[in-house]
């Protein structure tokens, strides 16, 4: 019978907890990419952020947390 030790326990959580995080950036940055080309075709959120609009940058990483926050509960 193998053994798991403790550090090979604990490696394999790291692992895993790692491939969850590259995963749901990925569909996070790919879904907020969607809703930016498909949802506000009007707006382009990243030149109003260079010029200094504060409520565009508040309202993108609103969208942005949303994004995450479906992402992670889909994932779980």
């Amino acid at each position: 019978m193998i053994e798991v030790t403790r550090f090979e326990q604990t490696l394999t959580f790291l692992g895993l907890n790692l491939a969850y995080a590259v995963v749901s950036l990925m569909v996070s940055v790919v879904a907020l990419i969607l809703i930016d080309k498909y949802l506000f075709t009007r707006i382009d959120f990243i030149a109003e952020i260079k010029e200094g609009n504060v409520a565009a940058s508040i309202f993108y990483s609103v969208i942005l947390l949303f994004v995450g926050l479906v992402v992670a509960t889909a994932l779980n």
